[in-house]
């Protein structure tokens, strides 16, 4: 919502630069998304590394109940 009404603001103030923004905005989301579904793969490599540490101390006992 505010970034709405930051877009509303830009649109009365310089309009062509807001079409611009409401132009370009879904093609730089369409180009970082493979960056973000990196993101989201290596974050998930590093919880299943972090489980597989972990797993010793939780056997033993001294994980979180």
């Amino acid at each position: 919502m505010p970034g709405f009404v930051l877009w509303l603001l830009l649109l009365l103030v310089c309009w062509p630069l807001a079409l611009l923004a409401l132009v370009l905005y879904p093609l730089a989301w369409l180009l970082l998304l493979p960056l973000r579904l990196i993101g989201i793969g290596v974050e998930g490599v590093f919880e299943l590394l972090r489980a597989i540490v972990m797993l010793p101390a939780r056997v033993l006992g001294g994980g979180r109940r």
